[in-house]
């Protein structure tokens, strides 16, 4: 019966990796649909986004069944609480990316990004796909120490953001108020992406240690 219980907790485990790596799709697919205009692009995204949704529900309903399958001892009881709090951050990211998507979609067939952000852009997509393509690796690896460096990859996107903002609010702006408050708020949904990887590996760091992320990350920094 604990083997089973074990097959069942690498299993649900196996569904956060395939979760994420449907995050990076989409992301990867909602940047297009914004740099090219591409209407099928945002569809496609938003039809990725649906499946993460069918994922959550399935990794929910596999988590409580491990809850009421047994009494689980510590360090299996962390591993299904954590990946609750996972199923979370993962679906928002996927929501994140669908935002991106729609605006795309309901910019079109007129481009979203002014020609003089669109290099900004084009490097806050790329930094999305990095960060999240490094949080599929922590949660398949459960390496504190690579989930630590998710920190530093989210100061990049953290740079690129402040950089377009910036430059809408800036005396030379030239491209509008609508352009603006689009870049507002594309700008807001990169960044938020990146800081739901980050919790990706904050909580991988609790799941492999025990400890709490702060504390370990102190204590790391100390020795």
């Amino acid at each position: 019966m604990r083997t089973q219980y074990h097959a069942d907790l690498a299993r649900l485990a196996r569904q956060l990796v395939a979760m994420c790596l449907h995050d990076r799709t989409a992301i990867a697919s909602a940047t297009n649909a914004l740099l090219n205009a591409d209407l099928e692009q945002a569809e496609h995204t938003i039809d990725v986004c649906a499946e993460i949704d069918a994922m959550r529900d399935s990794c929910e309903q596999a988590a409580v069944g491990l809850l009421a399958l047994q009494a689980p001892v510590a360090s299996e009881l962390r591993q299904v609480v954590t990946a609750l709090h996972l199923v979370s951050d993962l679906t928002r990211m996927s929501a994140l990316a669908s935002h991106i998507a729609n605006v795309a979609r309901r910019r079109h067939p007129d481009h979203a990004v002014p020609d003089s952000v669109r290099p900004i852009v084009a490097q806050m997509g790329e930094a999305a796909i990095a960060i999240v393509t490094s949080a599929a690796h922590v949660l398949d690896s459960r390496d504190p120490g690579d989930a630590a460096r998710l920190d530093q990859q989210d100061d990049v996107m953290d740079e690129l953001h402040r950089e377009l903002f910036v430059t809408v609010l800036g005396a030379n702006w030239t491209d509008g108020v609508t352009a603006a408050v689009d870049l507002t708020l594309l700008g807001r949904y990169y960044e938020r992406f990146a800081d739901h990887a980050v919790q990706v590996g904050r909580r991988t760091i609790f799941l492999a240690t025990g400890k709490d992320p702060q504390t370990w990350l102190e204590e790391r920094e100390s020795l």
